[in-house]
């Protein structure tokens, strides 16, 4: 019987990686546990990009954030450098045709720690001190990275571009949760927001049984952070994956 794969990410997010798993044998299970909207009012975003010469970076803080703003842009400027955490980033970069052929892209350097804090590793303080630097990002995050660049002497602006919640319950939702507990499945988690919500949904089954069941699913990580946080929640299973899809599909490959 093919294993059983997770997939926990916003349902417009999770198709390719679907096919692929279902392509190296796996069943594939779309069980969202975040959705991501766009904001009731784009006038800052219109706004920001109308002046991107101001700037001397453009930190993106998720693929959402590029997808959000791509969506509202013609071209990108060929000229202005842009920062990104991980592999997923830059994937999202290249389905709106910036590549690093074409353009400077800056990430982390750690593929096992794509974060603020390795980011800021790999940028050029020097180059940017003085200077003004956009991130753009979901409606609330992590002020790391703002708070690190100000520190150096850098102007930063952040504009919010969409906005993220949990998947409204259902009795539907709730029988497929069940189910999935029962199977043993996989689980691909890539935020530690997905993770908080997950556990929720499984406490908001109100079953000491289904909670038991919680600890011993098999949780496959992108990053430490997440991973920490997994084990602090009790869930005993847990796989560290480096960025991206490739590596999640070997990382579920060598544990089946």
């Amino acid at each position: 019987m093919a294993k059983t794969v997770v997939i926990t990410r916003p349902a417009e997010q999770a198709g390719a990686l679907a096919a692929q798993l279902e392509a190296f044998g796996f069943t594939a299970v779309q069980f969202p546990l975040l959705e991501i909207h766009p904001l009731d009012d784009p006038t800052a975003l219109k706004n920001v990009l109308a002046r991107l010469h101001q700037f001397r970076l453009v930190a993106f803080v998720s693929p959402n954030a590029i997808d959000a703003t791509f969506g509202r842009l013609d071209a990108w400027p060929p000229t202005l450098p842009l920062a990104v955490m991980g592999e997923g980033s830059r994937q999202a970069l290249a389905r709106h045709g910036v590549t690093a052929d074409r353009y400077r892209i800056l990430s982390p350097n750690n593929p096992l720690r794509t974060d603020s804090e390795t980011l800021m590793q790999a940028l050029d303080l020097g180059e940017l001190r003085g200077g003004r630097v956009l991130i753009l990002r979901g409606e609330s995050g992590r002020e790391f990275l703002a708070e690190a660049l100000r520190a150096e002497g850098v102007e930063v602006e952040q504009v919010a571009v969409y906005r993220r919640s949990a998947p409204g319950p259902s009795e539907a939702r709730r029988q497929q949760l069940r189910a999935l507990l029962d199977r043993g499945a996989r689980w691909i988690i890539t935020s530690s927001e997905a993770l908080q919500n997950f556990v929720d949904a499984v406490q908001a089954l109100e079953s000491a049984e289904d909670v038991a069941k919680l600890q011993h699913q098999k949780i496959f990580v992108s990053h430490s952070r997440i991973a920490q946080t997994a084990r602090s929640l009790g869930l005993r299973e847990v796989f560290l994956t480096t960025s991206g899809d490739a590596a999640m599909l070997t990382a579920l490959q060598s544990s089946a």
